[in-house]
């Protein structure tokens, strides 16, 4: 049997479960008397519908049902409420149409649903939905958020003039207008974060039965969190709540994406309330493309304002950021309060301003991706870095250390309302420096040079901020079969949870890790939680977990000094049993648990060990790190081969630094991809998703990537008791810049001075040409 402690590198205990397929994902769930359902979606980027006619579908053999809006509408159900809205900078709300689960009227980007058949077989409800008549009037539609904006271009929706969503600020301007008056050196760029496609190996799925005795529905979705979904959908219902449970069994891979509130989760809902039977609908890759939120796609100019000795004075950004046709569940949020956070970075800015536009076009929502809103500013801030450390003629390590905020000046607040509790960044940097051994990198490019390739260093520092709901509950229940059942409200998406939860529930309790269980995604079992985003997993749901152990040995040693019969201060906790000081008499924690629990059941008085806790998270947390790529370029071809790349982090305590180190690869991975060859491509004519599928659309293969080296320097965070930061999403966050900056270096002997993501061969290979012609 086996204690897990904190800080060990366990092997992850939901892995044989899954890798011997004994997973349970959504698609895996056949309920009595179940039906399909498929969704007819929009083939037009911008479209009035003139007419539906459903005749010659409804008659196809199993077809039970085909709802257009104008049902949805008859039966009262309203609009996919937008949770996270954000005001202009002069107080005025911002546009707020209405996101309809079934399209009425018009369409407004390629896949927006138009109606939803239900038959008794997949096959039957595809069949029908190839025989419904749309009559479509097509209408000039824009896909560009460059000339989204721009007077005279075709409006997604007539309420948002200009296409524009909300023009909100952060930050002084006036004293931010200031300082750059008074900046010895501007360094200005515009930088393109491109749209990606999120493409979680689980594609999503929503299954709904609804109980007419009780009139609560069952929702079974693969999110990030019940809890959330179950609120906004009983919006859309005008009912309350507790009317839903929903059920998240096994999630295969979330990033953000199946955070949200989607068309097909009212949809199957509303159809088992219509039709008495449960409904399933199941997407397929290729409708995932254009069904699933996306990610990223900014357009960001940053100005950098620095004194006469290299110190940063001040920063000032405009930022478009496109939100697609509709506004998804945190979509303003994302780009503004998300992404303003950490727009200081590392550095000690005196002043801030932040403009950030929301836009409107014809494409596919975007909202959270890993990262969400932070990679977009440290990718900003950190090329910013670079490019001024190019045009004053300072190493760029150099420029950043002079720069950062140090450990001495803990807490330190930023010009955006947030206050870093804890870092030490220049000892990372430096770190990271010397692991890399930068000192001698002019030997290893000088090399390359003699094979025909240019070389090239980047380096990025980059700041996380956690985020997510401000409470957490945790709950430990002991269960008849001699286990240990904890009950968590957080939601794991691949992130190894359980075997995290089970190291901190065993440290603390001294119960056998093979006796705990970690049950979560009912939200019937577990009335409240904050779900998963945010990186905030551990730190807050950690604490819940520590304050409901407490709780456990609390009521324990009550417990067992009646079983022992002494005085409860004299009764001792430790290693998973309970003792009278100066004895040797003691009783073990589950022992001790079954006899309560019995003594209850046959009436008597008896203290339970049972409990549960609501932990406040008070303060969020700041993860940080160093990543540093080497590049190797062919000139002739433009191909990039990223030779080496190794992070430093600081993560705070880590419990699990296998798990971890696992989290930041897929991280960076995700952030080379980003990087290197995915792009999200919009015929600028027609609004068609040109790379709608993995014939178009690159995802970085192992052959992409590097081995990616990762070191941890724990610098515990104050904010918590556990000391940790957070580690779901950074790896996403510093890996972006770092590569770009890698290959600007590189390619800086041919003139190339800028280069916009993805940095494919052919986009390599021009921007040495045009150097090279200027």
């Amino acid at each position: 049997m086996t204690k897990f402690g904190l800080a060990q590198s366990i092997a992850r205990v939901e892995d044989p479960r899954l890798l011997k397929g004994v997973g349970r994902y959504t698609d895996d769930i056949v309920l009595p008397a179940m039906l399909h359902a498929i969704v007819l979606r929009s083939p037009h980027a911008a479209a009035t519908i003139d007419r539906i006619d459903t005749t010659a579908a409804a008659s196809v053999p199993g077809v039970k049902a085909i709802y257009t809006a104008a049902d949805l509408k008859a039966d009262g159900l309203g609009p996919l409420p937008c949770a996270a809205p954000v005001q202009n900078r002069d107080g005025s709300d911002m546009a707020n149409p209405p996101h309809l689960a079934l399209a009425e009227g018009a369409v407004r980007h390629v896949g927006d649903p138009v109606a939803f058949i239900v038959a008794d077989t997949a096959a039957a409800a595809r069949d029908a939905a190839e025989l419904i008549s749309v009559d479509y009037t097509v209408q000039s539609s824009i896909v560009d958020l460059a000339k989204a904006t721009e007077p005279g271009a075709p409006l997604v929706w007539p309420e948002a003039r200009n296409n524009i969503v909300f023009d909100w600020g952060i930050g002084d301007q006036a004293a931010t207008e200031a300082l750059f008056a008074s900046a010895a050196h501007v360094t200005r760029l515009t930088v393109v974060n491109n749209r990606v496609v999120v493409a979680s190996m689980e594609a999503r799925a929503s299954i709904a039965e609804f109980d007419q005795a009780t009139g609560r529905w069952t929702l079974y979705a693969n999110t990030q969190g019940g809890w959330l979904i179950k609120n906004l959908i009983a919006a859309v219902f005008a009912t309350e709540p507790e009317k839903f449970r929903v059920i998240t069994p096994d999630v295969g891979g979330g990033f953000g994406m199946k955070a949200f509130l989607y068309p097909e989760h009212a949809l199957t809902c509303y159809a088992a309330r219509k039709l008495g039977r449960p409904v399933k609908w199941a997407s397929e890759r290729g409708e995932a493309f254009v069904a699933d939120t996306q990610g990223r796609d900014n357009i960001t100019t940053g100005e950098l304002a620095i004194d006469k000795d290299g110190k940063f004075l001040a920063l000032r950004t405009r930022n478009l950021a496109n939100m697609g046709a509709y506004l998804s569940t945190f979509a303003p949020y994302i780009p503004t309060l998300a992404g303003g956070a950490v727009l200081a970075g590392v550095y000690g800015f005196q002043q801030i301003f932040a403009n950030v536009i929301g836009v409107f076009t014809h494409t596919v929502p975007v909202d959270a991706y890993r990262g969400a809103g932070r990679p977009e500013s440290n990718y900003l801030l950190e090329r910013l870095v670079d490019a001024a450390a190019r045009e004053l003629n300072i190493d760029r390590a150099e420029l950043r250390r002079r720069n950062m905020v140090p450990s001495s000046a803990m807490p330190h607040a930023t010009p955006v309302g947030k206050t870093y509790d804890s870092g030490d960044f220049a000892t990372v940097l430096d770190a990271a420096l010397k692991e890399i051994d930068y000192t001698n990198f002019p030997a290893r490019r000088a090399e390359a040079a003699r094979r025909g390739k240019r070389r090239g260093i980047g380096l990025a520092y980059y700041l996380e901020v956690t985020m997510g709901d401000p409470t957490e509950r945790a709950e430990i229940r002991f269960a008849e079969d001699g286990k240990v059942d904890l009950y968590v409200g957080t939601q794991s998406t691949g992130q190894g949870h359980e075997t995290g939860y089970i190291q901190l529930t065993s440290q603390r309790l001294g119960i056998d890790a093979e006796k705990i269980r970690v049950r979560q995604g009912d939200t019937d079992t577990i009335p409240v939680g904050g779900g998963t985003g945010g990186s905030r997993s551990l730190y807050s749901e950690g604490q819940a977990i520590l304050m409901t152990a407490d709780t456990v040995i609390n009521k324990g040693k009550q417990a067992a000094a009646e079983a022992l019969e002494a005085a409860p201060a004299d009764i001792a906790f430790d290693d998973g049993r309970f003792s009278i000081v100066g004895t040797d008499r003691a009783i073990d924690i589950i022992e001790l648990a079954v006899m309560q629990r019995r003594r209850a059941a046959a009436g008597e008085q008896a203290i339970t060990l049972d409990a549960a806790e609501i932990a406040t998270v008070a303060e969020h947390t700041f993860p940080n790190g160093c990543h540093m790529a080497e590049v190797e370029i062919d000139p002739d071809t433009g191909v990039v081969e990223i030779v080496r790349y190794r992070v430093s982090d600081d993560f705070g305590k880590t419990v699990n630094p296998m798990i971890v180190r696992g989290q930041v690869h897929g991280g960076v991975a995700q952030g080379l991809g980003q990087a290197l060859v995915e792009r999200t491509d919009y015929d600028l004519e027609t609004g068609q998703l040109l790379s709608g599928s993995f014939m178009d659309y690159a995802l970085p293969r192992a052959n992409d990537l590097p081995d990616i080296e990762v070191d941890l320097l724990e610098v515990p965070s104050v904010s918590n008791p556990l000391g940790v930061k957070g580690a779901g999403e950074a790896g996403s966050v510093g890996s972006p810049p770092a590569l770009i900056n890698a290959i600007i270096d590189a390619l800086s002997a041919d003139g190339v001075t800028h280069i916009d993501m993805p940095a494919t061969p052919e986009t390599v290979w021009r921007a040495m040409s045009m150097a090279r012609a200027a």
